[in-house]
C-alpha cells in the first residue's frame, strides 16, 4: 500500500537500488524494546489494547483478497 500511496517502493535498497525481501516479522513488544534498547534508540513501545488488536484483525482480514500490487 505505501509503494501505491506514496508511488515509492519501500523495499527498495536506499544504498545500492536493489531489491530487498521481507524475512521477519517482529510481534513481540518485549523483543521489539530489547532491541530499541541495544540500539540506544529513544523509542519505547507501548503493547497495543485488546480493543485496537481486534479493530486491527478485522480491518487485516477485509483487506485479504485484495490485490494493492499489480
Amino acid at each position: 500500500m505505501i509503494k501505491k500511496v506514496y508511488e515509492v517502493n519501500p523495499l527498495t535498497c536506499p544504498l545500492c537500488q536493489g531489491e530487498m525481501r521481507i524475512i521477519a516479522f517482529l510481534t513481540d513488544h518485549a523483543v521489539v524494546d530489547r532491541i530499541i534498547n541495544h540500539l540506544k534508540l529513544t523509542s519505547v513501545t507501548n503493547k497495543p489494547t485488546p480493543l485496537l488488536l481486534a479493530y486491527q484483525e478485522v480491518l487485516l482480514a477485509a483487506e485479504a483478497g485484495r490485490e494493492y500490487f499489480s
